[in-house]
């Protein structure tokens, strides 16, 4: 019971963030047999033991962050969104290549990395709902609110793009969302939107023109993959060989065959190893549900906030981390070309279920937050309550005390 005075905030959300967490351990166990082998000497045990620490670290990022009252998340998107831009720069110049991808940076006097990118989503949704929600009054202005917007979206996107394509688009599109239901003027969003194509295509000609293709000719030939349905498509196909071999019903733990064959199971195609091993109905219906029950959770939390700032914050994370979800989900059952995102709060890693967990704080702060409003608003609706009552009583005491003054005259 002791334990339970640190939960807060909507303890719904708190459950979800429960079963994703015991879906990642049973998931990530299963999936890591073959890295095991081929990088600990076969120890099965050894990465189940470190998920399960990266789940801890999560926990105590999420009660640690749910503590801070989420007003003061607004002072800190701007050092957040500084610091995430630094970042992404010098993950530009000197980041590490890893799976072909120069997205990670070293942590220094340690043998982790982490990727830069995931800090710069949720810095730029801080940012995002502090401009939105201190401009409510002001959307017109283009200078003021628009150019700030536009412009911290872009130079995220830009320090992005050149070696992550999907998490650039993600950011993009969340963005746009965000900016919709912010009540952004539509010629604004508009030129937001041409601003970003426009920036795409000319990313891609400076970059054929300079013969420094890098990531785009993977980009090209997954596309190409993926619309043709023709050449090495290898990861995409053993996905669908182990989402047709789960059925309807579970297999069981640890009977996937694809697992070994697969060359992420563990963290990009890790809900093809679910739906292989629990089946569609209690695996991937499973996953589904979770996720849409965030968001609807979390909407429910926006719909009493009292904060603009509060309402966007919430919603724009929530957002971010169910729109990946589905990006993972889309691309492991074939809907969507290969894009190398992870599955929040599931996939194997530590550097998404840090910020996971840190954007999963802040919606839980402000959760907490809007149920401290709600305590206050009730005890204030109490207190005006009970002194209409004791003002109507001394109004009746004093009506019965004339009466009788009116009565002992008449005698």
């Amino acid at each position: 019971m002791n334990a339970l005075k640190y939960i807060r905030g909507d303890r719904v959300i708190w459950t979800v963030i429960i079963i994703l967490s015991v879906v990642s351990l049973l998931s990530v166990y299963s999936s890591t047999g073959s890295l095991a082998y081929t990088k600990v000497s076969g120890d099965t045990f050894y990465y189940l033991f470190r998920q399960f620490k990266y789940i801890i670290l999560g926990l105590t990022v999420i009660i640690l962050f749910q503590m801070i009252p989420y007003r003061i998340f607004s002072k800190l998107s701007i050092p957040f969104l500084l610091g995430a831009i630094v970042l992404l720069v010098i993950t530009l110049i000197k980041g590490q290549d890893i799976n072909e991808a120069n997205r990670w940076l070293a942590i220094p006097g340690t043998s982790n990395t982490f990727q830069p990118s995931e800090f710069a989503k949720f810095a730029l949704i801080m940012y995002l709902a502090r401009v939105l929600g201190n401009n409510q009054n002001n959307l017109q202005d283009f200078k003021g609110v628009f150019l700030k917007l536009i412009g911290a979206i872009s130079l995220v996107c830009i320090l992005i793009l050149p070696s992550n394509l999907s998490t650039a688009a993600i950011v993009f599109t969340v963005s746009f969302i965000l900016l919709f239901i912010g009540r952004i003027p539509t010629r604004y969003l508009a030129l937001f939107v041409g601003t970003g194509i426009a920036g795409l295509a000319l990313f891609l000609l400076l970059s054929t023109a300079m013969s420094r293709e890098g990531r785009i000719t993977t980009w090209k030939n997954r596309i190409e993959r993926y619309v043709t349905g023709k050449g090495d498509n290898f990861q995409a196909d053993q996905a669908k060989v182990a989402i047709v071999r789960g059925g309807i019903l579970p297999n069981g733990p640890g009977t996937s065959t694809q697992r070994m064959l697969l060359p992420h199971p563990y963290s990009d195609f890790i809900f093809a190893i679910i739906i292989e091993e629990y089946g569609s109905i209690i695996g991937g219906l499973l996953l589904i549900f979770m996720y849409l029950w965030l968001l609807f959770r979390t909407g429910l939390i926006v719909r009493r906030t009292k904060s603009t700032f509060g309402a966007f914050l919430a919603f724009g994370l929530s957002l971010g981390l169910v729109f990946q979800a589905f990006v993972n989900m889309g691309v492991a059952v074939g809907l969507l070309p290969v894009t190398g995102q992870t599955l929040p709060l599931v996939s194997m890693g530590g550097s998404s279920m840090l910020f996971t967990s840190m954007a999963l704080g802040m919606i839980l702060s402000i959760s907490w937050g809007v149920e401290k409003e709600m305590a206050a608003q009730a005890d204030d609706e109490a207190a005006e309550k009970e002194n209409s009552e004791q003002v109507a009583a001394e109004q009746v005491a004093g009506q019965d005390l004339m009466e009788e003054s009116v009565h002992e005259g008449d005698k």
